[in-house]
This record gives structure tokens, C-alpha cells and sequence, in this order.
């Protein structure tokens, strides 16, 4: 009995934090502002296969004033070919070249750094070489930072997946985001725990990015999306959140593979910190996955552990087919999203021991200590 009562109250607990953080967690409003203009800032190597996309998606951007410049970060594809095919045809397009990468900084760090510095614009907008952002996309964030005067937000754009392992990880994005991350805390405080957004999508006012040092602050994260925000957020400025769903699309990964060291590159920053590793693989496995294997158990059970049981596994499944639905996420990912938490908390425990036995983190041909 005490472990079917455990099961309930731990995913009762994400299940109503999902539920009260989509009061805050809205998609950006219709641009009806005079808007200051923006520099769209997209760091790219090896790119070949999707920036493209992403810039054509750009280019057709309206409602605000724009740039996009965009690092050929020692690309050793036809990356800096592509843009200069776009530099060709439209003046807003820039290709500019990375600097030798320093010791000890992310390479995506400090091509955003070199970003904000060839930056002509108010606004600072970073968006990833994978990223296809809606014609009104900019513009609605851009609104979105002024309607809350704030100075750094984040949306976690729609996410396309294919494989099985892209179907299954991926929509985890929303489920730790909106199920652990009190958003009100968030939104009411500039307490640093706070921080979060998706390294996929920021836009910031340029003067609060540098003031709070810019990525610099951050130079040895694989894991942007949490530390840009609390960096911000140290410096006792405001960030926010967005469902970014219907103004950008972003396919992350594309193949099994790809998803699992994508994920595990930045996990210690994550789940797979030191601290919070143990308690969080027992949250989840405790609060998602034994409400499934105590359904196995149906018949065992008495009658009042069969009412918890079953009112955990409605709680622990509630957050994934919502955010299905909303977020518009693969049905099969939520249907199997107890082997989901699995297979997210094995990549935490993997990234874990790789950092054990000293292996580093390799991504885009480089490789993180």
C-alpha cells in the first residue's frame, strides 16, 4: 500500500505543476507594437543539411525590421557556400567568419559571443542553423519580450520527430520543463533556480546581454538553455518563457543515434548533475514508471490499491497526452512514455559514468572535457 500511495503523490505532483504552469506557458501575441528592429544571429557549422530552410523561412519574416548574420564556424561542408548563394540575393543576409575557437569555451558559445558583437540592432535573436521560424515569428517574440519587459525569453519551438528514439525523448522536453519548473517562481522572482528556456530560440534586449555578460558568462556550457537564463538572471535581470509552437519549427536530431549523444552532450549540465541525479531517477521512476508496473499488477492488488494505482497511472500518463495534443508531439511518444523515462534517465546515468572515466562530451567534430 505505501508504495502505491508513493506512485500517487509523485505524479500527482508534476501532473499539477504541468496543469498551473499553463497558465504561464502561452503563446506570444500578435505583434501590435512599434517594434524596435532585431539582428537574427544563427551560429553555424556543418550545416549544410538545414540552414537553408532556415533562412529562406527568415527571409520571409514581416512585421519588424531585420538582419540575420550568420558564423560560418570553421564549417568543413558547403555551409558558408549556402549563405553566400543568399548573400547574393538579399542585402539583410551577412556571412561572416568565426575566430579561432579559445581554450575552454563551447563552440556554440562563442560563436553566439562573435554574434552579438557583429550585431547592428537593438534586439539580439539566436536561433539555431535548424530552426524554421513562421512569417510573424519574430515579430510575435520580439512583442512578447516587450509586453512582459523582460530581457531575455525563450520558446521551446514545435519539435518534428521520426525515429523512434526522437518520438520518445524529445516531447520530455516539455514534460521536465512544465511538470519541474515552477513557473511562477519564474515569472514573480529573479531567483537564479529559476532560469530556463531552449537554446533553440532566444531573443534579448542587446544591452542586458551584455551587462549580463553575454555567453561569456557561460563560455563552458554545452547547455545554453539553462545557464544563458540563469546568467541573466544572476545579474538581477528578468527572463521568460513562451510556447513557441506555431512561430518556429526545429527537427533537433534525425536519427536514433543522433538523439542519444545529442542528449547525453549536455545531460551533466541537467538531470545528470552530481547533485540531483539519485533523487531525480527516483522521482521519475517512483512517479511515471511504477504506476504502469502496479496496472501489471492489477490483480495482486487489494481494492483500495487498486483505486491509487489507477489514479497514478491517469496522473503519471495526464501531462504527455496533454502536451500531445497542445504541443502537437507524437501519439505513440505518449502512449510509451513510461519506456520514454527510461531511456531518458539511462542517457543521465551514461553521461554520468562517461564523465566518471574521464570521456568527453564530442559534438559537431569537437570534443568537451
Amino acid at each position: 500500500m505505501t508504495l502505491v500511495v508513493v506512485a500517487f503523490y509523485l505524479a500527482l505532483i508534476p501532473a499539477t505543476l504541468y496543469l498551473v504552469n499553463l497558465h504561464f506557458y502561452r503563446p506570444p501575441p500578435a505583434p501590435n507594437d512599434v517594434l524596435p528592429p532585431v539582428s537574427l544571429l544563427i551560429p553555424a557549422r556543418n550545416e549544410e543539411r538545414t540552414l537553408a530552410h532556415a533562412l529562406e523561412s527568415a527571409l520571409a519574416t514581416r512585421g519588424i525590421e531585420f538582419e540575420i548574420v550568420v558564423l560560418n564556424d570553421h564549417s568543413e561542408d558547403r555551409t558558408a557556400d549556402i549563405v553566400r548563394e543568399f548573400v547574393a540575393k538579399d542585402a539583410r543576409v551577412r556571412l561572416e567568419s568565426a575566430p579561432p575557437l579559445p581554450a575552454g569555451w563551447c563552440g556554440k558559445q562563442h560563436a553566439c559571443l562573435v554574434l552579438a558583437g557583429l550585431a547592428r540592432h537593438e534586439l539580439l535573436a539566436f536561433i539555431d542553423a535548424d530552426v524554421r521560424l513562421a512569417p510573424d515569428g519574430l515579430a510575435r517574440a520580439a512583442t512578447f519580450l516587450n509586453h512582459r519587459k523582460a530581457d531575455l525569453v525563450s520558446g521551446v519551438p514545435l519539435q518534428e520527430t521520426g525515429t523512434l528514439l526522437e518520438r520518445l525523448l524529445i516531447p520530455l522536453i516539455h514534460f521536465i520543463l512544465m511538470g519541474f519548473l515552477p513557473m511562477a517562481g519564474m515569472r514573480w522572482t529573479r531567483l537564479a533556480a529559476f532560469g530556463a528556456g531552449c537554446g533553440q530560440l532566444f531573443v534579448a534586449r542587446r544591452d542586458a546581454y551584455w551587462f549580463a555578460g553575454g555567453h561569456a558568462a557561460v563560455h563552458t556550457s554545452l547547455h545554453d538553455g539553462v545557464t544563458l537564463p540563469r546568467a541573466f538572471r544572476r545579474a538581477g535581470l528578468t527572463t521568460d518563457l513562451f510556447d513557441a509552437t506555431d512561430i518556429a519549427t526545429c527537427r533537433m536530431y534525425r536519427s536514433n543515434g543522433e538523439t542519444w549523444r545529442g542528449l547525453a552532450k549536455n545531460a551533466r549540465e541537467g538531470l545528470a548533475a552530481t547533485g540531483t541525479i539519485v533523487p531525480i531517477t527516483l522521482i521519475l521512476l517512483a512517479g511515471q514508471v511504477l504506476p504502469s508496473a502496479l496496472l501489471a499488477a492489477f490483480p495482486w492488488l487489494d481494492a483500495d490499491s487498486r483505486r491509487i494505482a489507477f489514479g497514478a497511472a491517469i496522473l503519471a500518463w495526464l501531462p504527455r497526452v496533454d502536451a500531445a495534443r497542445r504541443f502537437h508531439q507524437s501519439a505513440l511518444g505518449a502512449l510509451l512514455h513510461p519506456l520514454g523515462i527510461v531511456l531518458l534517465l539511462a542517457i543521465q546515468w551514461f553521461a554520468l559514468v562517461r564523465a566518471i572515466l574521464g570521456k568527453p562530451a564530442v559534438w559537431k567534430g569537437r570534443e568537451y572535457p
